[in-house]
Formats: structure tokens, sequence, C-alpha cells
């Protein structure tokens, strides 16, 4: 068993409100491009999304990064902020407030050029229930997480008891995670040289017989997988021998640099973090969320 500081870190709560899809003034918008140029309006990231889950594809969908079950953010951009920030996947979640109140939910991702909601499943019997602007708060726990064996390891957004069930090995001062398929780095997109801390990074899907090649194209939301030659300790950015440990929070989209996004937790420079073919290790199965 890997050893942890889990002991040690402080839980603490943040909340947000459920989130209704946004989009930018007019005459900008509602329209976006497509990686071809052609204009398109589909649904886009936030709000209920009754028919979208964890376990699902992450492909085929008619909309445009869309995040399964149910996002929130804090209206206040300050306390949003330290949503994105201390909210980590696997993190508990309880509605405080409407007719759903007293329901249990799970963070499974966050999202966001600029950590802007955080994404919790629900069984699809809560979101019947659940309302735009209903209050979520969240038992956040997993900023400080360590691992005194392997102290050049960054852990980030990482609930401790999911770190505990993931698929792991030790060897020659190596930590190696199981995962269902490798982002090699040159597919890397949208979020590179941003902050790691909340938000998300995504894969480039434009070419399929790229993605394809590499199994990309039948990962599932919630998937665990590696991101090779990619440090995101403080930023994303590309570092020869450096990987990180994503989850597959959203849907692809249609838009160029926009396919899958991840949320990242955990990364090592100098080959420090390594990764084995686990296929189908999704946390819907080791969490054991029901749809």
């Amino acid at each position: 068993m890997t050893v942890t500081n889990a002991s040690d870190l402080v839980a603490v709560s943040v909340a947000g409100k459920v989130a209704n899809p946004a989009f930018s003034g007019l005459p900008a918008e509602p329209y976006r491009l497509a990686a071809d140029g052609t204009p398109f309006l589909w649904p886009t990231f936030g709000g209920i999304v009754y028919n979208v889950s964890v376990g699902d594809s992450a492909f085929g969908w008619s909309g445009d990064c869309i995040h399964p079950s149910v996002s929130i953010a804090h209206p206040d951009a300050n306390k949003n902020r330290g949503l994105n920030i201390f909210a980590c996947v696997g993190n508990r979640a309880t509605v405080v407030s409407g007719t759903a109140k007293g329901a249990i939910g799970t963070v499974t991702g966050k999202s966001g050029r600029f950590s802007d909601q955080v994404i919790i499943h629900f069984d699809r019997a809560t979101r019947e229930k659940l309302a735009v602007d209903d209050t979520v708060m969240v038992a956040a726990e997993g900023v400080g997480l360590s691992l005194p064996d392997h102290p050049g390891i960054a852990l980030k957004s990482l609930d401790p008891r999911l770190f505990d069930r993931l698929p792991k090995e030790a060897a020659g001062g190596v930590l190696k995670i199981g995962v269902a398929a490798t982002v090699p780095p040159h597919m890397v997109g949208a979020g590179a040289g941003l902050t790691s801390e909340g938000g998300s990074l995504h894969i480039q899907s434009t070419d399929r017989e790229e993605l394809a090649r590499h199994g990309l194209d039948r990962l599932r939301l919630g998937d665990v997988v590696a991101v090779a030659d990619t440090d995101s300790r403080y930023n994303h950015g590309y570092l020869r021998g450096a990987m990180s440990i994503g989850i597959v929070g959203q849907t692809d989209g249609p838009r160029a640099g926009y396919g899958p996004g991840l949320t990242i937790v955990m990364t090592a420079p100098e080959g420090r973090l390594g990764a084995f073919d686990a296929p189908q290790t999704n946390i819907a199965d080791i969490l054991g969320l029901s749809a």
C-alpha cells in the first residue's frame, strides 16, 4: 500500500449553485465554429444534464464539451476560485437547498480555462428533482495530499480515498498508475499553459485517425488516463520524460483543440510517475457511481 499524509489533511466545506449554461453576448454568440469553420449551435457545458453520466462514452454526443450530470459554480468570482481549487475528484457533495435537499453526490471533475465549474455526479432520480440555483456543498478534502515515499510526485484535485483505490504499483522508486489509455503530448490541446489547480486540460480530437491509433476514440467519461511528456505541477506544459494522470471529465466537442477534457490529479517530472495498461479503469466503477 502506498503511504499518504491523508491523516494530516484539512477537510473544509465549499459550496456552489447549480449552474445555468451560458453564452457570451450577441452578436458573437450563440453560434460557434467547428474545426472546419462550420458554424454550429449545440448545448454547451453547465446545467443539469439528464442523459449523460460518468461511465458513458466521451464521444458521439451532439454537444460541446458537455459535463455529465450536474455543474456547480459560485456567483462570487473569488469564492468560485476557492470552490474550484479545494474541491477534489472523489469528494462527497450534498444538496442543501431545494426539492432534492439531502441528496448525496460525488465530485467527478473540474472544467473551464479559468477554473469555471465543478462537475458532480448525482443519480438520475436526483437530477429530476434538482433545479438551477439549488445549492450544493462539497466536503472538500485532498489539497495538500502527498506521498512521503514519492516526494517528486504532485497530487492535485484528488480525494485520498480515491487515490487509495486506484490501480497502482511501485518499483525502483517509480509509482505506476493503471490507465485506460495514454495521450501523446502532440494531442494535448486547450488548457496548456494555464493553471493546473482547477479547470481542465483537453485532448485534441480533430484528427480522428490519430485519435483511434492511440485508442483514445474509445474513452469514456470517468476513464483514468496518462498524459505523456506533460508537466502539470504548476501550469500544464510539455516536458520530456514527465507524466500526468488525468480523469476524463467532459465530452468531446467540434471545436479545434477541444476534445474530451481531463482533470489532472497527479503529475511528476523525470520519470518518477509511470503508467501501465489497465483497460476500463474508470471512476464510475471504482467509486460505485450509479446512473
